[in-house]
């Protein structure tokens, strides 16, 4: 039930770029999990490493305690196609913009 989003890269022409490998000559790899907690809480995981001439030269790590979402009924499906409504932990939507 994680959320993560690996790296978004926004130019100042608010043209998207979306890439699926770091360049490790010189970048900052961000990657941003939600964890379940309880049923009032969830926690906000936020991890950064930072590359320098392709070694990885920190790690930084935060977290948080953010207030759950609450729940939400959805159809759930087994392996033998199945379903049942159910009621699950609801999702952060997870956003980065990067200037």
């Amino acid at each position: 039930m994680s959320v993560i989003t690996l790296i978004l890269f926004s130019s100042c022409s608010n043209n998207d770029d979306i890439t699926n490998a770091v360049n490790k000559d010189g970048a900052i790899e961000t990657s941003v999990t939600v964890n379940h907690l309880d049923s009032l809480h969830d926690i906000l995981i936020t991890k950064h490493k930072v590359w320098v001439n392709n070694n990885e030269y920190k790690n930084l790590a935060y977290t948080d305690t953010i207030p759950a979402l609450g729940k939400q009924e959805t159809v759930a499906e087994n392996k033998d196609g199945d379903t049942k409504k159910v009621s699950v932990k609801k999702d952060y939507e997870i956003f980065i913009t990067v200037k």
